[in-house]
C-alpha cells in the first residue's frame, strides 16, 4: 500500500506543486533491481486486511487526484500521469506484471529492453486489470489483442510487445534512450510539447469535429504567444 500512496503522491505533487512543476521539462520513470515492477503484493495486501485494503484501493474520488479528480487510488497511480502536461517516458526491464504494466501504460511512451518479460497478468489471480487499461489499452492496441493478453495473462517479450504496440520500442538501454529523448524534447517549445499531449489524448478516441476544434482552440492559444 505505501507505494501506491507514493507514486499517486509523486503524480499529483509534479502536476500541483509548482516549486517543482516550474521548470519540469520530462519525466523519466525506471525500476530498480531486477524488474521494473512484478505488480501487487497480494501476501502484503492479505496481511494488512483485505477488507481495509481494498477500501483504500478503491475509495472514490482519491485523496490524490483533487477536486476533480476521477480515480481510486489504484487508477491513479497510473491515471495521474496523464494528467501531468509534459511527458513521462517509462524504462522497462526485467519482468513488467499486472499492476506493474498498468503504471507504465500510464506513460506517453515506453522503452524496454528486447527480453522483458511483459503481462497483463490480473486473469491469473481471477480479477482484471482495473487500474486504467480500459482507457490506456485502446490507444496502443486493437480489442483483440487486448482480450487475448488480458484473458489468457500471457507473458510476452520485450519484442512482442514493440510489434502489437505496447512498448514504443527495444533497446538495449532503455534509460540512455529515455534520457535522449528527453533532452530532444527538452529542446522545444515546453508550451508545443503540453499542446501536443493535450491534443492526443483528448482526441484520439472522439470524433472528428472535436478533433478538428481542438486542433485550432490550441493553435489558437500558442500563436497568441509568439
Amino acid at each position: 500500500m505505501p507505494m501506491f500512496e507514493a507514486i499517486a503522491n509523486a503524480a499529483s505533487r509534479l502536476k500541483n506543486d509548482t516549486s517543482l512543476n516550474k521548470d519540469l521539462r520530462v519525466v523519466v520513470m525506471s525500476g530498480e533491481g531486477r524488474a521494473f515492477c512484478t505488480g501487487l503484493d497480494a501476501k502484503r495486501v492479505a496481511l494488512a486486511g483485505p477488507s481495509k485494503s481494498l477500501e483504500r484501493l478503491l475509495e472514490r474520488p482519491s485523496p490524490y487526484g483533487g477536486e476533480s479528480g476521477l480515480g481510486n487510488l489504484a487508477q491513479d497511480v497510473c491515471y495521474l500521469w496523464r494528467e501531468l502536461t509534459v511527458p513521462v517516458i517509462i524504462c522497462l526491464h526485467g519482468m513488467c506484471f499486472g499492476g506493474g504494466l498498468q503504471v507504465a501504460l500510464g506513460g506517453d511512451m515506453r522503452f524496454s529492453t528486447p527480453d522483458c518479460r511483459i503481462s497483463i497478468m490480473e486473469s491469473r489471480w481471477g480479477l482484471i486489470p482495473d487500474m486504467g487499461a480500459s482507457i490506456t489499452l485502446r490507444e496502443l492496441v486493437r480489442i483483440d489483442v487486448a482480450k487475448e493478453l488480458t484473458m489468457t495473462g500471457r507473458i510476452i517479450s520485450g519484442l512482442e510487445a514493440e510489434k502489437i504496440g505496447l512498448v514504443t520500442r527495444c533497446v538495449d538501454d532503455p534509460m540512455k534512450e529515455a534520457m535522449k529523448v528527453a533532452k530532444e524534447i527538452s529542446e522545444r517549445s515546453p508550451d508545443s510539447v503540453a499542446a501536443t499531449k493535450e491534443l492526443f489524448q483528448s482526441t484520439w478516441v472522439a470524433d472528428e469535429e472535436t478533433c478538428l476544434r481542438k486542433e485550432t482552440d490550441l493553435q489558437m492559444k500558442l500563436i497568441a504567444t509568439w
